[in-house]
């Protein structure tokens, strides 16, 4: 059975960490009593421990899948795991802003102490969403990542060996969300004409068994209201054919937002295959848009000619599933998670020859990055389940863009002669031209079809996981 996803990614060589994207959700979204401390969007800086701490320690919290006699259970079934605390979180604060203007005139400059958004007192901050932003108190932080379990200590200790990167993110939007299965409620449901995942207020009683099985821990408790909430995808607005508003407002115009089709019925398959081979199996289930037979089974199983027009413009389909430059956060937890990220290529501009030119040669120059900055190894932790050969694909077709343009713009040469550096990692003249018109100019980065209620999907509530 065919059906539409809505799926985002993100090009992490762009983030400039400026957290723009969590301002406005959280202005749009969660400004309000109950969600002071939920931040839908947020961006963390890597190597780090992220929000809430540790969240990818699964043995901590025990959220997503885990495959057993050939079979996926809840890793939250095995034994009793702990739901993120407010320490782990944060207690959102304000300042006495007050006092700076009423305070009594003296010699000293006026100053607003912290006070807790909970219950107003004073209290003495210990910890906040982005308090390890760029590496700060990086000695206590980044020993916990971890990703870094697996690097020496060496990484973090000189500083020649020092690496950051920023990491925004949001709710997957999983084909395979461990949220809703572990809901007793069946609150949870994956809308079936986007594959957008919402939580029912009417259904939620806050049993925050959602919480602890989301292995991202992007569903939040609303104190005040007693339910659990998580990112909507924006989806009022992606129903007219909008981006998100995290999307919209990016500075750095690192997200592309646009609609894939994939099928459903190999989506459990996928999901328990060898963790090195996750990411070939979530990408082997999305489909190819202008096959005609997809093409008429999506007709058939009742998805939109819009939305079959927007999967073949769909920046998601080509650097994801036709160039495989952008990978999934953690597949290892298997949830199939639809938020992809281009790993950043930012450590190996500065491998150079005598003349200032690129390296042709990519076998000698690729391995020298596991030297410098971000080490392979850590971005295959993160994005490939351990799986490096992901990672190194992904980053040799960047760099052969660049060397392929810096052929041609700055060397003269001509496109045919410069177009070897492509078809040596299996890219043509028109992915070049395609690839260089989103990642470097950021033109059309949103292709999104408008939502035709009269055509919404209805079908019976699927049981997603075993």
């Amino acid at each position: 059975m065919v059906r539409a996803q809505a799926s985002m990614v993100m090009v992490l060589d762009k983030c400039i960490g400026c957290h723009t994207c969590s301002i406005t959700c959280k202005n749009v979204w969660t400004n309000r009593e109950g969600l002071e401390y939920a931040w839908w969007n947020n961006v963390e800086t890597r190597p780090g421990v992220g929000y809430p701490k540790r969240w990818e320690d699964q043995e901590r919290y025990g959220g997503g899948w885990v495959l057993e006699n050939g079979k996926l259970r809840l890793r939250l079934e095995l034994k009793k795991y702990k739901v993120p605390s407010k320490e782990d979180y944060y207690e959102p604060f304000t300042y006495t802003y007050e006092e700076l203007f009423t305070e009594e005139l003296r010699d000293e400059q006026p100053s607003a102490d912290p006070i807790s958004m909970y219950s107003g007192e004073k209290i003495e901050v210990q910890w906040g969403p982005n308090f390890d932003d760029d590496l700060a108190g990086g000695d206590l932080t980044i020993p916990a990542d971890p990703n870094m379990a697996l690097l020496e200590r060496s990484m973090y200790t000189e500083f020649k060996n020092v690496f950051m990167f920023y990491l925004p993110r949001i709710c997957n939007h999983c084909l395979n969300p461990s949220c809703l299965v572990a809901c007793p409620r069946k609150a949870v449901y994956k809308r079936p004409e986007d594959g957008i995942v919402l939580i029912d207020q009417t259904r939620c009683r806050g049993y925050r068994q959602c919480v602890q099985a989301c292995p991202y821990k992007k569903v939040y408790y609303n104190w005040k209201t007693g339910k659990s909430e998580k990112c909507i995808f924006c989806f009022p607005r992606f129903e007219q054919g909008q981006p998100p508003v995290c999307a919209l407002t990016c500075v750095g115009k690192i997200r592309y937002v646009g609609v894939v089709l994939y099928d459903e019925e190999k989506v459990l398959e996928a999901a328990k295959a060898p963790e090195r081979e996750l990411v070939r199996a979530q990408r082997d289930i999305i489909l190819d848009p202008w096959d005609p037979e997809v093409v008429r089974q999506a007709r058939r199983d009742g998805v939109p000619e819009n939305f079959i027009e927007a999967a073949r413009k769909s920046p998601i389909y080509y650097m994801f599933k036709k160039w495989e430059i952008a990978l999934p956060l953690h597949p290892e937890f298997r949830t199939l998670p639809m938020v992809f990220y281009v790993p950043p290529l930012n450590p190996v501009i500065t491998v150079l020859d005598r003349n200032g030119k690129f390296s042709a040669d990519y076998e000698s120059v690729l391995p020298t990055i596991d030297k410098l900055r971000i080490p392979i190894k850590y971005l295959a932790s993160m994005f490939a389940a351990g799986n490096e050969d992901e990672v190194r694909k992904a980053l040799k077709r960047l760099l052969a863009i660049r060397e392929f343009f810096r052929l041609v713009e700055v060397e003269g040469v001509s496109k045919r002669q410069a177009a070897r550096v492509l078809e040596e990692h299996g890219l043509s003249l028109e992915d070049a031209d395609l690839m260089y018109r989103w990642l470097a100019l950021g033109r059309e980065r949103y292709v999104i079809p408008t939502a035709k209620k009269e055509l919404r999907i209805r079908i019976p509530r699927r049981k997603a996981g075993r």
